[in-house]
């Protein structure tokens, strides 16, 4: 098959979808979509008319993710804003397509970025940041692990791992993310904690259970993101947060700790502490010990320099971080935070403002400029 032909098509059926109405983001992962059903179809029968043939698939396509999309949308609008405690439902065909789309003929990265994908509802662009990755590899991981499963039986349910890391990645991109996934994500996996017994189910419930429960504090009335040790720990949900501990402990009893049951016992202690300054940084900082060792990603050790700053003070803080790739998103944003503890102020200033360049959303950009105009001003007086 002529590949050449379909990189030069491409663009013209990128062109026509958007004119007739399809946003870019949707229109890409059409034209991708039809591009596999090419690969797939056309050396035993290619069209005569190619473009137009692409033109025919991507837009079906398109429409058929608009639809399931719009179904999911109205799925979710059906849920109350905080996901009610308790036993969950039954459990429904969406739980089932997340263990089928995490099939065993994919590695464990391609089926998450797949769900995340097909089931999720996630654009390439966010499962592309929700990785760290430019959106141009992760839309390639996601077309080859659609020519993957395009030809193979899906009768195999993909591992509990991968579907926990799914969930993991839709609740945070529905709790900090443009898309409002958070309350579907608790939904699924109070489903999938009902019918598999597990402690790292559990721990993923409980850890879900108590960032939400922070969901009212988190932003003020004009939009903007407060950060934790701001926020008015009134409006936090007491419910959640006991439902959440009483799940982590059971989970915790058990003695198979992993690293959502570590994250949850973090949470925890940020929601036991009655104010920021009551917090117990130096228990956060062993558990932070505990989740390097189970998952030692950058991420991880980013979050634990803060807690290590906090904790033994921000020159050690800066030392953690130190170790750390300055290319990390919000690598520069801690470092700002750090040197600000430390009394540089004009360092702080300069890599507040750094930040907010690199920010990944208008409401993180405008938090960390409002931070430099802050210090700015401090410094000026």
């Amino acid at each position: 098959m002529d590949e050449a032909l379909l990189r030069s098509l491409t663009p013209g059926v990128l062109g026509v979808l958007v004119r007739r109405g399809a946003d870019f983001a949707a229109a890409e992962d059409a034209v991708q979509e039809a591009l596999v059903e090419a690969v797939r179809v056309w050396p035993a029968d290619q069209p005569r008319d190619p473009k137009g043939w692409l033109v025919t698939v991507a837009w079906r396509k398109f429409l058929d993710a608009a639809r399931a999309d719009s179904a999911r949308r109205r799925r979710e609008d059906r849920l109350v804003e905080e996901p009610p405690p308790g036993p969950a439902p039954a459990v429904d065909d969406t739980l089932r397509l997340y263990f089928l789309c995490a099939h065993p003929s994919l590695t464990p990265a391609s089926a998450v970025a797949l769900t995340l994908r097909a089931v999720g509802g996630l654009t390439t662009r966010q499962i592309a940041r929700a990785y760290l990755v430019p959106e141009a590899t992760m839309a390639q991981r996601i077309s080859r692990a659609k020519r993957t499963v395009s030809g193979v039986r899906l009768d195999r349910n993909g591992d509990v791992a991968t579907v926990l890391r799914v969930l993991y990645l839709v609740f945070n991109e529905g709790y900090g993310g443009d898309v409002d996934l958070a309350a579907e994500a608790i939904r699924l996996t109070r489903q999938l904690a009902a019918v598999i017994d597990h402690p790292e189910v559990a721990g993923l419930l409980a850890l879900m259970l108590l960032h939400h429960a922070r969901r009212a504090a988190r932003t003020a009335p004009d939009g903007s993101l407060v950060p934790l040790a701001e926020q008015d720990r009134s409006r936090w949900d007491t419910r959640a947060i006991a439902e959440g501990v009483g799940i982590l402990q059971a989970a915790l009893a058990r003695d198979r700790l992993g690293e959502f049951q570590a994250q949850a016992a973090i949470a925890a202690l940020h929601a036991d502490a009655r104010s920021a300054g009551e917090t117990d940084w130096v228990q956060i900082v062993e558990w932070y010990d505990e989740l390097v060792r189970l998952n030692g990603s950058p991420v991880v050790r980013l979050n634990r320099a803060v807690a290590v700053g906090e904790a033994d003070g921000p020159r050690a803080g800066l030392a953690a971080l130190a170790g750390l790739d300055d290319s990390l998103p919000r690598h520069t944003a801690v470092a700002a935070y750090l040197h600000e503890r430390d009394g540089d102020l004009a360092t702080a200033a300069r890599l507040y403002a750094e930040a907010a360049h690199r920010a990944p959303d208008l409401a993180e950009r405008d938090h960390l400029t409002r931070q430099a105009a802050r210090l700015n001003t401090r410094l000026r007086g």
